[in-house]
């Protein structure tokens, strides 16, 4: 959104509902698709609704790409699982602006040395639409892409964010009446983002996609959307890259200015002389969660695991804590001097497709409950009772509390406690060696 009379974008903050659930076996289900929308449509009293009575503050969730879905829908040949990635793409209504995105895009995918594979219509049903939404509904589709050459997964998410990042600016930069309407909610080989400004119990039969009894997921991050003086956008819609947000970050125009300073030095082996293309990492007018996603999509190609990511970002009330390690207070102290915290209240939960977790910062205002099932499932979210749970099926329900992270490893089908995760990540690096050399 662009500012006008009144509305400045800068002042945005969100106050919604979010969670996550998944199977701690690491079966992909289409049960977890149905838990999910179920999630979404109990959370609904946390988001808000426009005049229309059908358009909302933004719904969605985040799930593993359903390969076998796609091979399946799809009328292109796809590589094996992982070795391709899968771009959600909006686009403008105008076909002359239309078709000027996806060149654009398309031209960049291959200058990175990818492949397009194909593209792939969503199918939708826009009745489902309020007035408000469907004025700004975009074209959907899937954008499907291929490596040209054998380099390792870090180097192809590397390409694709590049790749996404440039086109992002030259679209901005092009003037075109629809520009807003360009904007890519995921672009990933692991995971997919279904969202819109639409009812919590109007997603399933909107993205007809959702449906499909073969869609199958391991995990999905959800989110309700109530935005505080904020104008709902498509774009704004929860979940984004990497995380969603229940809260708001209240010390975001220092951090969106740092930021800004920082892009003047910074650096990068990954990206090399092209880094200087990707600025500014935070696209202007832009919510809290939008902006804090997209400095942690950056951070992902450092070296950083998504945990430290989010230590780093959201740290703990370290400095006056009287039993704390002091290699945990030396890893806080290190990364402050790289990163000013990202201060809530907020509940963040986040995933990279292969952790999924939460983290509730360190002033502990907003809830974050979970439970646990005998048949091995996992949900958590800003309360309880979202999704129907046997009583004998319960195996244990908890909270988290201020600056604590709770982490699952769906590879391993592994919970990790808060104690373990940050132990093992703050003795990774000898940051206290580093800063005493330092003072």
């Amino acid at each position: 959104m662009k500012k006008q009379g009144l509305y400045n974008p800068e002042f945005e903050h969100e106050n919604c509902g979010a969670g996550f659930i998944c199977n701690l076996k690491g079966e992909k289900t289409n049960q977890i698709i149905h838990d999910a929308l179920e999630i979404l449509v109990k959370l609904e009293h946390r988001g808000g609704v426009s005049a229309d009575g059908k358009t909302g503050d933004g719904a969605g969730l985040l799930i593993d790409i359903p390969h076998d879905y796609f091979k399946r829908v799809c009328d292109f040949n796809l590589p094996a699982e992982r070795e391709y990635a899968v771009g959600m793409v909006f686009l403008p209504k105008i076909e002359n602006q239309y078709q000027f995105c996806k060149t654009t895009f398309e031209d960049e995918i291959k200058a990175q040395g990818l492949v397009v594979l194909g593209w792939r219509k969503v199918p939708v049903d826009s009745s489902q639409l309020g007035e408000i939404a469907k004025a700004s509904e975009p074209i959907i589709e899937q954008l499907f892409i291929g490596k040209t050459e054998k380099i390792d997964e870090a180097k192809f998410k590397a390409k694709l964010f590049a790749a996404r990042k440039i086109t992002e600016h030259a679209i901005r930069k092009s003037k075109i009446s629809e520009s807003g309407y360009f904007y890519v909610p995921s672009l990933s080989t692991t995971t997919l983002i279904y969202k819109g400004i639409i009812m919590p119990e109007d997603i399933g039969p909107y993205y007809t996609d959702l449906q499909q009894i073969d869609l199958v997921t391991r995990l999905a991050l959800v989110h309700q959307r109530f935005s505080t003086n904020t104008m709902p956008t498509w774009e704004l819609a929860q979940p984004f890259r990497f995380m969603c947000q229940n809260g708001e970050i209240n010390t975001l125009r220092g951090n969106v200015s740092r930021m800004r300073v920082r892009e003047e030095i910074m650096k990068s082996d990954v990206f090399g002389p092209q880094i200087d293309k990707l600025f500014p990492i935070i696209l202007p007018g832009k919510s809290d969660s939008a902006s804090m996603d997209m400095v942690v999509e950056l951070l992902t190609h450092s070296g950083r695991s998504l945990p430290e990511i989010m230590m780093m970002m959201i740290p703990e009330a370290w400095e006056k804590h009287k039993t704390m390690s002091e290699e945990r207070k030396a890893f806080y102290e290190y990364n402050a001097c790289i990163m000013e915290p990202w201060d809530g209240p907020a509940s963040v939960p986040f995933t990279d497709g292969d952790y999924i977790g939460a983290l509730l910062d360190r002033n502990g205002l907003r809830p974050s409950r979970y439970t646990i099932t005998k048949s091995g499932k996992l949900i958590m979210s800003s309360e309880i009772g979202v999704v129907d749970i046997a009583p004998e099926d319960v195996e244990r329900h908890g909270r988290l509390e201020p600056g604590k992270m709770f982490l699952v490893d769906m590879n391993k089908g592994r919970i990790i406690q808060d104690e373990e995760i940050k132990s093992k990540i703050v003795l990774e690096r000898p940051y206290k060696k580093w800063l005493d050399k330092t003072r």
